[in-house]
């Protein structure tokens, strides 16, 4: 293919950014994504300009498969980005690896097969020459169905380099047209890494015409350090997620990667397409749609990147920004607008505002929007870019509504038993009202959604979040929460609101709701204890 395909040999200063958000990041506990939330994430991350988006895992569920799938017709346009689907070295994963990604203009499969003796010794129970040879059949046998087929030596950093060299010449003279080499544990230092993908680049036969790709995770906190020192020994793929989220300790952080490239274009000498505006809306989507808050020191996009407290700090800014911020704001999509909003605004100035935010809303989308921006501008003197995409994601960025919030009552105090009123809107139409004594207002709430849901869950995480200054700023609540019956399967939900406590029965109902969506409950409300069981059993494991 030519440049602009992927496959091939890369420009010399353009590096591919491969975003496994959908991937490697959806396997991060409490990450999971419904089909229609993987599509937005990857309509966002078209419009990111990343090159590659591995969209999913299609033999792990037939959710998978067909998220995949959806994936590949609705966002692998000509112009888009390849889209990808990981499969194992076996036929029936890359068959239905290749039915999921065929419908995208510029598919590509990726396999894998791991080459360290740990992993063949104690998982594969493989011997090398068995492994080579599983990879020259299947590498073939992806070749023969699609002719972007990129190959992966798991546990590439604990293997032996003379066999990888081995593995990987194998696997280009099979067809592979991309091989990317994974810190899979996390284990490899910057130094290591950079002199490992030398030593392959030059010592594998055919590694001149092929791009090489790093995937490096976080265990010891190097996955950017390594990705970098990678891309500078000659790789021209970085694999990443957004905010850094994938298994264990996470991936490493997209964001991170492209904005170091940006910054020292004198160190590194290269470039990506990455349109980094886009950036900070990208990290807020896939923060609300997996409910995994980012901390406020995270680089690029955490609530601090761009504050400024000490004395001599704010001096100097005042004086110039430079003295201590290597980027602007503006860079990666925080906004610093003039244009004022607030209860006598129209609805041409809130959609010309969404605009510049980057937000296409059809007209039935404009006009609920709206009534939310009114709902809350009457309630603040002045509605802040933040307090729009806040509420945006509230209203859009959530799960299907299965069960929805329609009036709420609360009463607290001390001496007292904190109690809470909910009316909640079922998916036949139906409202259904329950009271409930909690140890606190938040608590009693909670306990009237169970008692109207029934969809047993345990809470294993809490925060609340003030997404601008001011006695009237808008409250933002994440919640994890984990299956009663199935301790390693969790959900994340999100909720925005200037009462925190209505936030906080937004972020648990959109929660409970992925719950739901996760078991297929779509009948009628249930009732009684045969029924929660019913609503509340899972289907396995994801893989």
């Amino acid at each position: 293919m030519d440049e602009s395909g992927v496959s091939g040999v890369s420009p010399n200063n353009q590096v591919r950014i491969f975003d496994t958000t959908l991937r490697d990041g959806e396997q991060s506990p409490g990450a999971s994504l419904t089909s229609a939330e993987k599509i937005d994430i990857a309509r966002q991350l078209a419009r990111l300009g990343v090159d590659i988006i591995e969209a999913g895992f299609p033999a792990a569920s037939p959710d998978d498969l067909e998220g995949v799938r959806r994936i590949a017709l609705e966002v692998g346009a000509p112009d888009g980005p390849v889209i990808c689907g990981l499969a194992r070295a076996a036929k029936g994963d890359i068959d239905k690896c290749w039915e999921a990604i065929s419908g995208a203009a510029k598919p590509r499969i990726h396999t894998f097969l791991a080459t360290s003796d740990i992993h063949m010794e104690h998982k594969l129970r493989m011997t090398r020459a068995q492994v080579v040879e599983r990879v020259r059949e299947m590498v073939g046998y992806a070749r023969s169905l699609c002719a972007d087929v990129e190959f992966s030596p798991e546990d590439a950093c604990r293997s032996d380099p003379a066999f990888l060299v081995e593995v990987l010449g194998v696997a280009i003279e099979a067809g592979a047209t991309t091989l990317n080499i994974p810190d899979t544990v996390g284990y490899i230092t910057p130094g290591e890494y950079g002199a490992l993908m030398t030593r392959l680049i030059h010592e594998t036969p055919g590694g001149k015409d092929v791009i090489w790709s790093v995937h490096c995770h976080d265990d010891l906190g190097m996955a950017v350090a390594n990705s970098l020192a990678g891309l500078v020994a000659g790789a021209r793929q970085a694999e990443c997620t957004i905010n850094g989220i994938g298994e264990r300790a996470g991936n490493a952080s997209l964001e991170e990667i492209v904005m170091a490239l940006q910054t020292r274009p004198q160190v590194f000498g290269l470039t990506t397409r990455i349109d980094s505006t886009q950036i900070t809306r990208t990290s807020r989507m896939v923060s609300n749609y997996t409910g995994m808050h980012v901390q406020p020191n995270k680089a690029i996009v955490g609530a601090n990147a761009f504050s400024h407290e000490a004395g001599i700090h704010q001096d100097g800014m005042l004086k110039h920004h430079s003295t201590y911020e290597i980027m602007t704001p503006e860079t990666v999509g925080l906004s610093q607008s003039n244009l004022v909003l607030g209860k006598h605004s129209g609805k041409h100035a809130f959609r010309v505002r969404l605009e510049e935010l980057g937000y296409e809303l059809n007209n039935d989308e404009l006009v609920q929007a709206f009534k939310r921006f009114k709902e809350l501008a009457d309630k603040k003197k002045v509605v802040t870019d933040a307090d729009i995409e806040a509420l945006i994601a509230d209203e859009f960025y959530g799960p299907e509504e299965l069960f929805a919030l329609t009036g709420i009552q609360v009463t607290c105090g001390q001496p007292g038993m904190p109690t809470a009123t909910l009316k909640l809107r079922g998916p036949d139409g139906v409202e259904h009202v329950k009271a409930a004594i909690g140890t606190g207002p938040i608590d009693a709430v909670y306990q009237a959604i169970d008692h109207i849901v029934k969809a047993k869950a345990t809470l294993v995480e809490f925060r609340i979040a003030a997404i601008t200054e001011g006695i009237d700023a808008l409250g933002e609540v994440t919640v994890r929460i984990r299956r009663e019956e199935n301790g390693k399967r969790t959900f994340g939900g999100h909720g925005a609101d200037t009462d925190i406590v209505v936030a906080a029965a937004k972020a648990y109902l959109s929660a409970l709701n992925r719950v739901l969506a996760y078991t297929g409950y779509k009948g009628h409300p249930p009732e009684g204890e045969a029924a929660a069981i019913k609503v509340s059993s899972a289907t396995g494991e994801p893989a």
